[in-house]
């Protein structure tokens, strides 16, 4: 194969081009890292098949199948279907593939459905948010946590979505033990005081951590059936400027940030550098400035009256190397 004349149309399909030229290894897409024992023998059926045996877990969830000749990728586009079906990825032509690889696996925590911290499903959002941006050439990074731990570590990304927890007090279980404002001070921000021998939240440093509710022993706390969330935006690995996102919306709904992802892909469309390889959307941002940014991604979003908006982002913790600006 003629690597000048395939690569692009190969990289695209989700294949890499590897050290051994004579070779190839698939990317397997698994929205949230959540994934079958059934769906696992179908990627080893692959790795034994066309590959040399041997599969990768990458940091963004998914499985690299390894090992691949570049003559037998039509044959594992062709395994490749069922997983993705199973999986409810979008797809253009059936038995042909991936129809994109710029927009990555939308990684996620294990969330609420295990972990006592999680704030919400975040399997079951990540897919939500697979079936809104893929396929998609533009090079976006997506992760989900369920709590303000991070576990996930979503700030290294374009958008990172980050469960909160509304604690929503019943004074009728209260018996002014004291437990939360204790926690609340030594595990998080210190956003619970007591006045009158009731606890008293201050909404403006509470950051939804669900502290109060894990360890109240009378389950006066409760976390409020409304789902909220944070949203940190334009972090970035990579060569440049590498930084961690700042949170931009608190107490957000997820139809809203949805909606704003959304958007951004018309912003990127409008604005992206196209003599480049790719481009990361902070660097876009960065160039056009953050109220350009803003004017496009708001469009037509209506935030809950609850959710706080930073008027003004600024990154300070990019990492300067001599000669770049």
């Amino acid at each position: 194969m003629s690597m000048d004349l395939n690569r692009k149309v190969v990289t695209k399909n989700a294949y890499r081009v590897t050290k051994d030229r004579s070779k190839t290894a698939l990317r397997v897409r698994v929205p949230g890292g959540a994934v079958t024992a059934e769906i696992m023998g179908l990627v080893a059926d692959i790795a034994n098949t066309y590959g040399d045996g041997n599969v990768h877990i990458t940091t963004r969830q998914g499985f690299e199948v390894l090992g691949i000749n570049w003559k037998d990728i039509e044959k594992v586009n062709k395994m490749v279907q069922p997983i993705m079906e199973k999986l409810d990825i979008n797809y253009k032509d059936k038995d042909k593939g991936y129809a994109a690889a710029g927009t990555r696996n939308v990684a996620a925590c294990i969330g609420n459905k295990v972990c006592p911290k999680g704030a919400y499903n975040t399997t079951e959002l990540a897919k939500k948010i697979e079936k809104v941006i893929f396929p998609n050439d533009f090079h976006f990074k997506v992760a989900l946590t369920g709590c303000p731990n991070d576990c996930q570590k979503v700030r290294m990304h374009d958008f990172g979505i980050i469960g909160m927890a509304k604690p929503e007090l019943d004074e009728s279980r209260c018996v002014s033990c004291g437990m939360c404002e204790r926690k609340c001070k030594k595990l998080s921000t210190g956003a619970i005081t007591y006045k009158n021998y009731k606890p008293v939240r201050d909404h403006d440093r509470c950051i939804g951590c669900g502290e109060c509710v894990l360890n109240c022993p009378t389950g006066a706390w409760t976390r409020s059936p409304k789902k909220y969330y944070k949203l940190a935006i334009m972090g970035r690995t990579g060569k440049q400027n590498p930084r961690l996102a700042e949170d931009w919306l608190l107490w957000a709904d997820e139809e809203s940030i949805i909606k704003i992802m959304k958007n951004t892909y018309e912003y990127v469309d409008k604005y992206i550098d196209r003599s480049l390889p790719k481009e990361h959307i902070g660097y876009i941002v960065d160039r056009t400035g953050f109220d350009e940014f803003k004017k496009w991604v708001l469009k037509d979003v209506n935030l809950p009256e609850e959710a706080i908006m930073i008027d003004r982002i600024y990154w300070g913790n990019s990492i300067k190397y001599p000669g770049i600006k």
